[in-house]
This record gives C-alpha cells, structure tokens and sequence, in this order.
C-alpha cells in the first residue's frame, strides 16, 4: 500500500494526484485487458456453438451414412439371393430339359436299331428269295 508524506495542509496533493492517476491509469488498463478477454471469451464461445452444431452434424451425417450403408448392405443380400435362387431356378429347368432330350435321344436311337433290325430282316427275306429264284431259274430247264 503506498504511503504519502505529510504537508500542511494534509497529504502532499502532487503525490495524492500522481498515485491517482497512476491508480486511473492500471484501472483502465485492466478494464481494456478484461474487455478484451471478455470479447475473446465471447468469440470462442461463438467458435465452441460452431463447432458443437458442426459436430452434431457430422454426427447425423455418420447416423445417415451408417443406415445408408446397412440399407445397401441389406439390399445386396436380397439381390445376391435372388440371383441365386434364379440361378437354381435355371440350372433345375437345364437339367430337366437335358433329361427330357436325353430320354427323346435314347428312344430316337432304340426306334432306330429296331428299324434297322426290321431292315435286316426285310433285305435278308428279299436276298433269300432273290437266291431261292435264282435257284429256282436252274431246275426248271
């Protein structure tokens, strides 16, 4: 604490005036520094709402994306089910439709050896009459 000397009257004004003014002086230095922390308080505090609202927005863009990303994840499942459903669906009627042409082959191939064997018969009959005539031819002379 400052101390003043005496005069006659009192204090020495000069020195009462010069603390005074001295005392003036830090008071408004530190009410411009608390003014200025006080401003820089409030831009941080605009700065901190700005990035809490920026945060909670990439936090639903994340929640969004997320859902996005199961959705499709979900959808693909279904698809890649359905193509192999369909796939069997097909490779069952290939297999079907090759048993069905394979079953006409055999029977094709089977009508045509019993045609064959027909043939045979009919040509070895024919060959043998023929033979039987021409055997025939010789005895009548």
């Amino acid at each position: 604490m400052k101390k003043f000397k005496t005069s006659l009257n009192g204090y020495n004004k000069n020195e009462v005036n010069l603390f005074v003014n001295t005392v003036a002086n830090e008071y408004e230095r530190m009410l411009n520094n608390l003014k200025s922390r006080d401003a820089r308080i409030k831009e941080l505090e605009n700065s901190l709402v700005k990035y809490q609202n920026l945060e909670n927005t990439l936090n639903r863009a994340i929640l969004v994306a997320e859902d996005s990303s199961n959705q499709i994840k979900r959808m693909a499942r279904d698809e890649a089910k359905s193509i192999v459903d369909e796939a069997r669906k097909n490779a069952s009627k290939i297999i079907t439709d090759s048993l069905i042409k394979a079953q006409k082959l055999e029977n094709d191939a089977e009508n045509l050896r019993q045609r064959i064997i027909a043939f045979k018969r009919r040509f070895r009959t024919a060959v043998e009459n023929e033979l039987e005539t021409i055997e025939n031819i010789g005895e009548d002379l």
